[in-house]
C-alpha cells in the first residue's frame, strides 16, 4: 500500500464513513443545540450586566468587573473541568452537556458584557443630554436612545467573539458530551480508523463556514458609520 492509498484507507475509508456518518450527524445536532443555547444565554446575560453597570452603582460595578475579568482570564476548558468535577463535591451534579453550556455561557457573558459596555461608553454624552432634554428619565434614555446605538456599535466585535466561543463546544468532548468531536472520537475508537475524524472536520465546516460568512455580512451590514 503506497502513501496515497494508505492515506485514503485511514482518512477516507468509505466503509467506515458510511457506518459512522449517522453518529456524526447526531453529534452535529447536539453541537447546534448547544451552540444555540450558549449564544442565547450568553448574549442576554452579557447585555443585562452591561445595563446594570450603566447605573453606576459602585459595589455592583466592582462585582461585575471582577466576575467578567475572572471568566475572561480562565481558559474555557479549565472552567468546564472545574464545573463538571467540582460541583459534585458541593452536592450539585451536572451532566457534561449542561456543564459545557454553563461554562461557555459564562465565558461568552463576560466577553459580551465588555463589548456591550464599550458600545454604551462610545455613545456620545450628547445623546444622554438629548434624551433628558426630551423629558426622558435615565432608564428610558438608556433603553430608547443609548442602547440601540450601543448595540449597533457592538455588533462587529460581538459576532467575532460569539463565533470563536461557540466553536469551543468541541471542548465538551472532554466531559463526554457527544457533540461532533466526541462522536468522531467514539467512532474512531470503535472502528480503529480515523475516518470519523475526517467526517467530524467536514461537519464543523458545514456548520461554521456559513456562520462565518454570515458573520462577515452582519459586520458589514451593521458596521457603525461615523
Amino acid at each position: 500500500m503506497n502513501g496515497s492509498d494508505g492515506f485514503a484507507f485511514n482518512f477516507l475509508n468509505a466503509r467506515v464513513a458510511a457506518q459512522y456518518a449517522p453518529m456524526i450527524l447526531e453529534g452535529l445536532g447536539v453541537t447546534i443545540l448547544l451552540a444555540a443555547l450558549i449564544i442565547a444565554a450568553g448574549l442576554v446575560a452579557g447585555l443585562a450586566l452591561a445595563v446594570v453597570r450603566a447605573f453606576g452603582v459602585r459595589p455592583l460595578n466592582w462585582l461585575i468587573i471582577f466576575t467578567v475579568d475572572l471568566f475572561r482570564a480562565l481558559p474555557p476548558l479549565v472552567i468546564i473541568v472545574l464545573i463538571y468535577f467540582g460541583l459534585p463535591a458541593a452536592g450539585l451534579s451536572m451532566s457534561g452537556f449542561w456543564a459545557t453550556w454553563l461554562s461557555l455561557t459564562l465565558v461568552l457573558m463576560a466577553f459580551a458584557e465588555e463589548i456591550f459596555w464599550a458600545g454604551i461608553s462610545a455613545v456620545p454624552k450628547g445623546q444622554w443630554e438629548a434624551g433628558r432634554a426630551m423629558g426622558l428619565h435615565f432608564l428610558p434614555t438608556l433603553r430608547l436612545v443609548v442602547l440601540p446605538q450601543a448595540i449597533r456599535i457592538a455588533i462587529p466585535p460581538l459576532v467575532n467573539r460569539t463565533i470563536a466561543i461557540t466553536k469551543g463546544t468541541a471542548l465538551g468532548s472532554v466531559v463526554a458530551v457527544s457533540e461532533i468531536l466526541g462522536a468522531a472520537q467514539s467512532g474512531m475508537a470503535f472502528s480503529g480508523n480515523p475516518t470519523p475524524l475526517t467526517l467530524g472536520a467536514l461537519a464543523y465546516l458545514v456548520l461554521f463556514l456559513p456562520v462565518v460568512i454570515a458573520g462577515r455580512w452582519i459586520e458589514t451590514r451593521f458596521a457603525w458609520k461615523r
